[in-house]
């Protein structure tokens, strides 16, 4: 891992983006990591286009910046794609993760990235598996495998420590499986 691993997450206002990157930098700090987590929010309502922000280091971060050159890029709405430049800051080496049910090259045509792209149908198994379109924990899923910067046992122990209470066992269980599901069909 780079000195500082900097995630960079675009959706809408109630889909669940500040949870996610909460939750992956909790994650990374049950396992002994330095870690931030901050959305930046517009016209702050649902709906409305936000970002969110995770930083993970061995070391002590001391930048409190908004993430300029993410190492990683997940696009919860797809629809951002035509709204917000998704992949700014995104360096060659960088991933860039979109919940559709496109392929990668067809993404590729429509933003300006040579990079590592990969999509995955987060509504599609957020619905399948939840009920509801809370695409936020299946593009977690992703991450982990395009990644390796966490584990699938690291995030479902931590979803079970954050969720269960809130939402119950079989919803919460209903998430862990939906974060493997991605993880197994990300392309």
């Amino acid at each position: 891992m780079k000195e500082i691993f900097e995630i960079r997450l675009h959706g809408r206002g109630g889909q669940g983006a500040k949870t996610a990157a909460q939750l992956i930098a909790e994650t990374a700090l049950e396992k002994g990591k330095q870690i931030q987590a901050f959305p930046e929010y517009g016209p702050e309502r649902t709906g409305a286009p936000m970002k969110a922000y995770t930083r993970i280091s061995d070391k002590r971060i001391t930048t409190y910046a908004p993430v300029v050159n993410p190492d990683a890029v997940l696009v919860i709405d797809p629809t951002l794609i035509e709204a917000v430049d998704v992949a700014e800051g995104l360096g060659k080496d960088g991933i860039l993760i979109v919940n559709t049910d496109k392929e990668p090259e067809e993404i590729r045509k429509e933003v300006n990235f040579k990079g590592k792209i990969f999509t995955v149908d987060a509504t599609k198994i957020s619905i399948e598996l939840l009920g509801k379109n809370l695409p936020n924990m299946p593009i977690i899923g992703a991450l982990i495998k395009t990644t390796g910067i966490l584990t699938l046992e690291d995030i479902s122990i931590e979803v079970r420590n954050h969720f269960t209470e809130k939402i119950g066992e079989k919803n919460t269980e209903a998430n862990i499986k939906a974060i493997k599901k991605a993880y197994d069909e990300v392309k």
